[in-house]
């Protein structure tokens, strides 16, 4: 079988493209893009639902205190029906910054729902001749997943939308991630946390954007990962049937550590599910003796702090505090 492999290329080919996906995570190398410089430009992109009241200025004001320009794009403003704009419309935006050389970084200026109906609709043959930083998170997390499958790594953090209440160490640490500055954070430690050490490249996002993404050439896979997750809004069933899909689909058993942030405005049934989101969490992972840490400061909250995905981060849970540094900004 080897030697026809080695003397067939059309078989070599097919042979790659099936077992390309096990080798996501620390066996696939990531482009870190470019750090930002003073002056440079970064696109607002509104990729899914609509994002009409908004002047920006306190955007402006925040990339112009770090020395940088902003550049609103056309799907800011617009709408049709839930969503900025119809999918070629918002396709069309994106597909512009992607492509202009003098933007910097791409910002999403909100989640809710629609990232998804992008992908097929997107070119990434000119990004990825010079890639750019991606920011956002939630329904941003399609994307993500995106390039993390073309090996290129970005940035879960807040958004322009979470501007009016976002922390400082939520802008800060979003801050030190475009310009390549050190990113560790030290944490104080949860009940709940499973104490550990280890090494990996960090993938995730929102839960349940992670679930909705299964089977698809999208879907996070691979070994030797970090597994960061946050969610908002989801009955107390939901995620414990999200758990058991990653269970079942074998990820969990493939992960170095599990980072879980933001559980936000979680429900229950009129009848109990019997569990807190943790309890769910901890009743999934009980088998599996690796580090966990609960409370991250990254999610639906203003305490949302960067972290880039694709990239190795060190995770070490002990008693008194947990820890997550990147080993591959600047000092």
């Amino acid at each position: 079988m080897k030697k026809f492999l080695t003397f067939n290329p059309m078989y070599q080919r097919l042979y790659f493209l099936l077992f390309l996906p096990s080798l996501w995570g620390a066996n696939k190398t990531f482009k870190t893009p470019q750090a930002l410089q003073i002056g440079d430009s970064i696109g607002v992109v509104a990729p899914a639902r609509k994002h009409i009241n908004d002047d920006f200025s306190l955007t402006k004001d925040l990339l112009q205190s770090w020395g940088l320009h902003l550049k609103i794009g056309k799907s800011i403003g617009t709408a049709h029906h839930q969503l900025s704009g119809t999918d070629d419309m918002r396709a069309a935006d994106l597909q512009e910054m992607l492509d202009n050389p003098n933007i910097k970084a791409i910002w999403c200026a909100r989640g809710g729902y629609g990232s998804v109906r992008l992908l097929q609709k997107l070119n990434w043959d000119k990004f990825m001749k010079n890639p750019k930083w991606l920011v956002g998170f939630s329904d941003v997390t399609v994307l993500h997943q995106k390039l993390q499958a073309l090996g290129v790594s970005s940035i879960h953090a807040m958004m322009p939308i979470q501007m009016p209440v976002a922390s400082a160490e939520a802008k800060e640490t979003l801050r030190k991630a475009l310009f390549g500055e050190k990113l560790r954070y030290a944490i104080p430690s949860s009940p709940h946390n499973k104490l550990g050490k280890a090494e990996g490249v960090l993938m995730g996002g929102n839960l349940s954007i992670l679930y909705s993404l299964s089977g698809t050439s999208v879907d996070i896979q691979g070994k030797d990962i970090i597994l960061f997750l946050e969610d908002l809004d989801e009955y107390l069933y939901h995620i414990d049937r999200m758990f058991m899909q990653l269970e079942h689909k074998g990820l969990l058993k493939s992960i170095r550590g599990l980072v879980v942030g933001g559980m936000t405005q979680m429900k229950d049934n009129e009848t109990p599910w019997g569990q807190d989101v943790y309890q769910i969490i901890q009743d999934a992972m009980q088998a599996y003796h690796i580090p966990i840490v609960y409370g991250f400061p990254a999610g639906h909250i203003a305490d949302n702090r960067a972290l880039i995905l694709g990239q190795k981060v060190v995770l070490r849970v002990e008693a008194d505090s947990a820890y997550l540094s990147f080993d591959k900004t600047k000092k």
